[in-house]
């Protein structure tokens, strides 16, 4: 995996990259919120100048100009008022957008994202980039944007304020600097804490999530206790962190009004004098005031937007990470189709190993002629999920080699292997969608004959005519009301319809009962029929049949053969026949 380094990115590098690859091509946009803020910040500075002559007129009692006094405000207001709209909807618009960019960019590259990649993070981690993480860099965003107003801001009022006085002008301007170290060091102190929360936040709702889950769990073992000392140790941690990061955050305006302050206490001290003097009149020091006042406010926002950033640098380095994952699983340049297969596979001294090293397969040797039916058994952890992996490639072989009528699997592209592999497994994957979408999956651009066809053989199509809205119901809170065994037979019906000449059955009668076993069997026996079929099974009353059955143990086939010879045998497959059915 290959990303961005979280404590070497900089501000420049991460925003940078941002700017580049999803806020420019928003540039129109954000020429014209660029115009409006010029407008404003234009209007804002002219109340400097406004101040000024208001104040002088009314101490010379000058009546013409104090009867042009309202128009004079509404003409700078009105303005300023509606540009200020015009911007902020501008930004709502342009934020949202990029905001869903990220996302869908995010989401995409978790979903062609090697199957390995995705199993090391739980999903509630995962899920949280969507939510705190983006929340976090568009937070930066919109406040990035209204500095751009602040800048616009403090550059023309301190404009109107060179006019008035450059020597106090620049005097000011030198205390509001030397705010900035003070501001840098509690932003990298930020940026640390906020990585850190975002990392928390994650791991508190894998937590949750894992306590509702698990509810029956938790309530027949009574482990209520356990659970909520557990997530109420994450949410501690989060909240010991977050109560950090306002700790840093708080410091930032107060320091800022400190030194607002003593830019009023010298403004105040210089300008006594010079009035006194007949330098400069109160209208002078009245319109300085204004400015001062105008741009102080920016000026704190600015302070505060520098932390934010840094906090939201900690979010931009886990959405490149996930980002800029390379994946290993791919195409190579000179992969070709995969034509359509008769489903004669073939491994040859195949080992896997995970990215930490350890051992799933040693030396797996195994020839299956097309359309016979092999099972692989053996204890958890034996290797046997680790085949079915490597038939649609979700895997590649560390060593050896698996073939397809002779291809090597690495030498054919994905789209075309993955066309002629269909699965079932014991966890029957229903989306968010109508019955007919579900069973259609199977093979994009099927028929509503065919899709009814297939459920027909899946032995599903009764209990589907039964429902109010039939093929057409849609799945979601009412998925949860099918049966283990109608959720089973969609996916069969969906295996079906795909037709592909490769079958793998992973465990799928593992989580029925008897009679939902006894339900389906006729439509696996269908499914099955003609098929090149992996069966994954801890029942073994299902896979007797078998033309061949492997026992596994540790990454190897130990023993292979029919159901009689195995149980000749007196090796690994008898103890868990005996196991199993008790009988000695």
């Amino acid at each position: 995996m290959h990303s961005a380094d979280a404590d070497g990115l900089t501000l420049a590098q991460g925003y940078g990259r941002l700017w580049r690859t999803y806020v420019r091509r928003h540039w129109r946009s954000l020429l014209v919120a660029g115009l409006m803020t010029l407008i404003y910040a234009v209007t804002t500075a002219l109340m400097v100048r406004a101040t000024a002559w208001l104040v002088d007129a009314f101490d010379a009692r000058d009546a013409g100009a104090l009867a042009w006094a309202p128009a004079v405000i509404l003409a700078i207001t009105l303005p300023r008022g509606a540009a200020l709209y015009a911007q902020k909807t501008l930004n709502i618009r342009t934020m949202t957008t990029i905001e869903a960019d990220l996302q869908k960019a995010m989401y995409g590259a978790l979903l062609s994202a090697d199957l390995a990649r995705m199993q090391q993070e739980p999903p509630a981690s995962l899920g949280a980039r969507f939510t705190a993480d983006i929340g976090l860099v568009r937070e930066v965003m919109d406040r990035g944007v209204n500095t751009v107003a602040a800048v616009a801001t403090i550059i023309g009022a301190f404009t109107q304020m060179l006019l008035i006085d450059w020597v106090l002008t620049l005097g000011t301007m030198a205390i509001f600097l030397l705010a900035m170290t003070p501001i840098n060091t509690i932003g990298a102190r930020l940026k640390r804490l906020s990585r850190q929360a975002q990392a928390q936040i994650g791991q508190m709702t894998a937590k949750v999530n894992e306590g509702l889950g698990g509810a029956r769990l938790a309530k027949t073992y009574r482990l209520e206790s356990y659970l909520a000392e557990t997530a109420n140790e994450s949410f501690d941690s989060l909240r010991g962190l977050k109560v950090k990061m306002m700790d840093q955050q708080a410091r930032v305006e107060p320091m800022m009004e400190a030194f607002g302050g003593l830019a009023l206490a010298g403004l105040v001290l210089f300008v006594g004098t010079r009035i006194a003097n007949g330098t400069n009149s109160i209208g002078d020091f009245s319109g300085f005031l204004a400015g001062l006042a105008i741009a102080s406010q920016p000026m704190r926002k600015i302070g505060a937007i520098f932390t934010l950033a840094s906090q939201g640098l900690a979010a931009l380095s886990r959405i490149y990470a996930l980002l800029d994952v390379q994946n290993t699983v791919v195409d190579r340049p000179d992969a070709r189709p995969l034509p359509r297969v008769s489903g004669a596979l073939s491994f040859r001294d195949v080992h896997f190993a995970y990215p930490d090293g350890s051992m799933a397969l040693r030396g797996i040797d195994l020839d299956i002629p097309a359309g016979q039916t092999v099972a692989l058994v053996g204890r958890s952890g034996a290797g046997k999920s680790t085949v079915f992996n490597l038939i649609p490639r979700l895997y590649d072989a560390t060593s050896g080699s698996v073939t397809l009528d002779g291809h090597d699997l690495r030498e054919v592209t994905l789209a075309s292997l993955r066309d002629q592999v269909a699965l079932v497994s014991q966890d029957s994957v229903l989306l968010t969608d109508t019955i007919a979408a579900n069973i259609g999956f199977g093979r994009p651009g099927a028929s509503r004959a065919e899709i009814e066809d297939a459920a027909r053989d899946a032995a599903a199509h009764e209990f589907i005519s039964r429902l109010p809205n039939g093929f057409d119901t849609r799945l979601g809170e009412e998925g949860g009301s099918f049966s283990g065994g109608e959720r089973q037979r969609l996916a069969i019906a969906r295996a079906i319809l795909r037709d592909a000449p490769v079958l793998l059955l992973d465990e799928p009668t593992s989580a029925l009962d008897a009679e939902s076993e006894a339900a389906i069997r006729g439509a696996l026996k269908r499914l099955t029929a003609g098929r090149t079929t992996l069966v994954i099974a801890h029942r073994l009353s299902t896979i007797l049949d078998s033309d061949l059955i492997c026992a596994m143990d540790q990454g190897r086939i130990v023993e292979r053969g029919t159901h009689a010879e195995l149980l000749e045998r007196n090796g690994l497959y008898a103890d868990l026949y005996r196991l199993q059915f008790g009988k000695g």
